[in-house]
């Protein structure tokens, strides 16, 4: 199920992440080693996320490489090194949609929220580059965890893309 694409405003909110370069065929063995780090870093420090984990693409070339971030939300922003970035996810006015179902149809769902932002005029905050599309902010925010979750189609995922100003 796909809820109809809304505008919302989020406030700045404070994330650590392991940042990789993957292509999308190699999207399933990068986050199972990521999350592996960053839940490892997580509990050797004892930080608790405060939301649900998600993926921040900073760039994006369908047919080339990714930039993600495999990232989880934290109270405060924090200091980190070696493989562990700790960020910001910016405020503004984002436009997004939820789906409840597997994450096999997450392209499409990404396609629907493009093609209404287009409809509606929609302006991401982006900037085209020679490597792909860099945004300032695009997320996908799984909401219930996939261990627990028995069948795919009740999996529960937030897309997200911060508009321009």
């Amino acid at each position: 199920m796909l809820t109809l694409p809304e505008i919302v405003e989020r406030g700045p909110q404070p994330y650590v992440a392991v940042r990789e370069r993957v292509s999308l065929g190699a999207m399933k063995p990068a986050v199972d080693r990521a999350f592996q780090k960053l839940f490892g870093w997580l509990g050797a420090n004892g930080v608790e996320p405060v939301g649900a984990a998600f993926f921040k693409y900073n760039l994006i070339d369908m047919g080339g490489m990714l930039d993600v971030e495999f990232a989880v939300p934290v109270a405060r922003e924090i200091d980190s090194g070696g493989e562990i970035t700790a960020a910001m996810l910016p405020a503004g006015h984002y436009a997004q949609v939820k789906w409840t179902g597997p994450y096999d149809a997450l392209v499409d769902v990404n396609a629907v929220l493009v093609g209404w932002a287009k409809e509606k005029g929609v302006r991401w905050d982006t900037q085209e580059t020679p490597e792909g599309d860099r945004f300032a902010a695009r997320i996908e925010i799984y909401e219930n965890n996939p261990a627990e979750v028995e069948d795919p189609k009740d999996l529960v995922t937030t897309v997200a893309i911060k508009v321009a100003d």
